[in-house]
């Protein structure tokens, strides 16, 4: 099984920029997408093209902000939004499928903003969307992809002294909280199979970021230990334009 996972900064504007050529070419089994920008019912009508899949879509109570979409190829047992929680549950930033053996959460979680305002809302929706993923895991086996707006060490971004406890995404709240996701159970795949692979999915739009490479790796796919064996490949496909951030992928077993 192929999953991709995708923050497509909008995706009304980004089916007009090969967006669909691209993911049709990468034909996923399931395609996650995060910051749709987009209610429901428009999330629907801009996914129209893809026929072979069924949608799922989640949206925030402010309109053209945040929300999260799924399209999967294959008909889940079950599915959920959101963790439960009102305080974090206004945004859309949360869908879950229930499969046979394995339940997949596509997240897009809080950014801290670039004055740091939302610093410690981050830090609470990290203790709670932990607890979340681990009461999944009490059933089955989580896959959770998505948007984390983290980079976890300083191998996942281009330069981590000017960045570090000063800008958003590389904060040591926000690294805590990637420790405690990876801390409890959760398997970073890119790094256990590319190691110390130097590799970015989300560059600024500002001063030819993504043409320097001048990146940050914050999109992951987290899985539960018990997976680990099953993971065959994890991958950055930072040659896929349309967006800020690239797509990353994992095939398993």
């Amino acid at each position: 099984m192929k999953i991709v996972s995708f923050n497509v900064n909008g995706v009304r504007a980004i089916t007009k920029k090969g967006f669909i050529e691209d993911m049709q070419k990468m034909n996923p089994d399931i395609l996650c997408l995060q910051e749709t920008k987009a209610t429901v019912d428009q999330t629907m009508d801009a996914l129209s093209d893809f026929e072979d899949y069924m949608i799922y879509g989640n949206e925030a109570e402010k309109k053209g902000y945040s929300g999260t979409a799924i399209l999967t190829k294959q008909v889940p047992l079950s599915v959920s939004y959101d963790i439960g929680i009102e305080d974090h549950d206004k945004e859309g930033r949360v869908i879950a499928l229930e499969y046979a053996d394995f339940v997949l959460v596509n997240v897009y979680v809080p950014n801290s903003g670039s004055d740091l305002r939302r610093l410690d809302y981050r830090q609470e929706w990290d203790r709670a969307f932990l607890t979340y993923l681990k009461d999944h895991e009490k059933n089955k086996p989580v896959i959770v992809c998505g948007d984390f707006n983290v980079a976890h060490k300083e191998i996942d971004l281009a330069r981590p002294k000017p960045n570090y406890n000063k800008s958003a995404g590389f904060m040591q709240e926000e690294i805590d909280g990637m420790n405690a996701y990876t801390g409890n159970g959760l398997i970073d795949t890119f790094r256990l199979l590319q190691n110390d692979e130097v590799k970015y999915s989300w560059w600024s739009y500002r001063g030819g970021a993504r043409f320097k490479n001048i990146g940050w790796r914050i999109d992951y796919f987290l899985v539960s230990k018990s997976m680990k064996d099953r993971i065959k490949t994890a991958e950055i496909h930072n040659n896929v334009m349309g967006s800020d951030h690239c797509p990353v992928s994992i095939e398993f077993e």
